[in-house]
């Protein structure tokens, strides 16, 4: 679930994007190999260093949708059928595919037989919080937009988020999500610069709430991660944006 559901209309081919490029220490996804072609070699993720993976809706398209039926459980594939649009079903179908195939390769095991399971709830304790493996050898995140896919796999616990930057109107009824302080920042800039970086700041945010297991069930103003070139990590925690296509803004949390 975000915030961002009314993205400002695409840019014509050839046309110059008015996203600024990221900061110089954001991390750089590698793009998922499509199938059938075979993932590279499985290495655990570094403390602190998430594995990061995009995912190409327009790449993967025909190949998802060909083996999720042979991949996905039926709770996955019923909540593809719910999706209306058929970018956002070929969009799930892609990501859902890709996470089953990275941590299958990790675990050793086809990607219909990786062991998904439902943390707690962190609010009420009940077995629906985020998805996660039972042995918590693996910590993994998911997020996508149409078209695109972010994949994180860390250690420990990660959150991970990708959104386009939506229309200026969607970030004058949003504001009231943000940090007070980082609403002061927004405020000082030129209003045309407003939209990039109000999507920097709520990517930042909604990637440190997934981390913690909460999402949008906690008060995503209570938290200040910036909505400057460099993120504001909250104590114990790696915060960095990541490097995505034009148009869109990324990032990752990990718990150090």
């Amino acid at each position: 679930m975000s915030l961002l559901d009314h993205p400002a209309p695409p840019a014509l081919p050839g046309a110059a994007t008015a996203s600024a490029p990221p900061a110089a220490a954001a991390l750089f996804p590698e793009p998922l190999p499509p199938l059938p072609a075979p993932l590279p070699r499985p290495v655990r993720p570094p403390a602190a260093r998430p594995q990061l993976w995009l995912v190409t809706t327009a790449v993967h398209e025909a190949a998802a949708a060909r083996h999720a039926p042979l991949v996905l459980e039926p709770a996955e594939l019923a909540r593809a059928a719910e999706l209306r649009r058929p970018a956002d079903r070929a969009t799930y179908l892609c990501a859902h595919v890709g996470l089953r195939r990275l941590l299958g390769s990790h675990l050793g095991v086809a990607p219909s037989k990786v062991p998904l399971a439902r943390a707690p709830c962190p609010c009420c304790g009940e077995p629906h919080g985020r998805p996660v493996l039972p042995d918590g050898r693996l910590h993994f995140s998911l997020s996508h937009c149409e078209g695109l896919s972010l994949i994180a796999l860390a250690p420990a616990p990660v959150g991970v988020d990708i959104e386009p930057v939506p229309h200026p109107d969607t970030v004058s009824e949003a504001a009231d999500v943000l940090h007070p302080a980082e609403s002061a920042e927004l405020a000082a800039l030129p209003p045309e610069l407003r939209p990039d970086a109000f999507t920097r700041v709520w990517t930042r945010k909604e990637a440190y709430l997934k981390g913690l297991g909460v999402g949008l069930g906690d008060d995503p103003a209570r938290t200040r991660v910036g909505a400057g070139r460099t993120p504001a990590a909250p104590v114990g925690w790696l915060l960095a944006d990541v490097a995505v296509p034009a148009g869109h803004f990324a990032a990752v949390a990990v718990r150090l």
